[in-house]
């Protein structure tokens, strides 16, 4: 039962290459726009023929059909124009992205430098406060030392025994 499966899948993946392969070919007498509505098809505008696209190598060679005359999905663009577009917008969208992160990292500092001198301006008037209080108090303490006469006029003189 799996040898059947196995061959199966093996005589249905060989049928629908050599269909593929016999699609492309049989397109070589049609129009371009024929030949690149099957995607397995690239159309090369000096020979005028249709031809299967090389998937072992990511671009056609140039012996098969030099870039300027190849079209692949779409008859108004050639693959030199295709490759030219895509490395441009990949390049636009890489730098917008490092441009993005840039700001986002400047902004954050920003937001904490910011962040840092209001604590610091709020601890300083804290610390005002905290010193205007004390002399306050130290001031109230004094008054009161002096309606009780506890108040000396010199802070460093001799304890006497008695």
């Amino acid at each position: 039962m799996e040898t059947a499966r196995a061959v199966f899948v093996v005589l249905a993946l060989t049928w629908t290459a050599v269909s593929a392969q016999t699609s492309c070919v049989m397109k070589s007498n049609s129009s371009c726009a024929e030949c690149v509505s099957n995607i397995t098809c690239l159309w090369c505008s000096r020979t005028q023929q249709c031809l299967d696209y090389p998937v072992q190598t990511l671009l056609p060679p140039h012996s098969l059909c030099p870039l300027n005359d190849a079209r692949w999905g779409n008859c108004w663009v050639n693959f030199q124009a295709l490759i030219i577009t895509v490395c441009v917008i990949g390049g636009v969208i890489i730098i917008s992205v490092l441009i993005c992160c840039f700001c986002c990292c400047k902004c954050e500092n920003i937001g904490s430098k910011r962040t840092d001198e209001r604590v610091e301006r709020e601890a300083e008037i804290r610390r005002v406060r905290h010193e205007e209080r004390k002399a306050e108090m130290r001031s109230r303490h004094d008054e009161i030392r002096r309606k009780y006469g506890l108040m000396k006029e010199n802070p460093y003189s001799r304890f006497e025994n008695n």
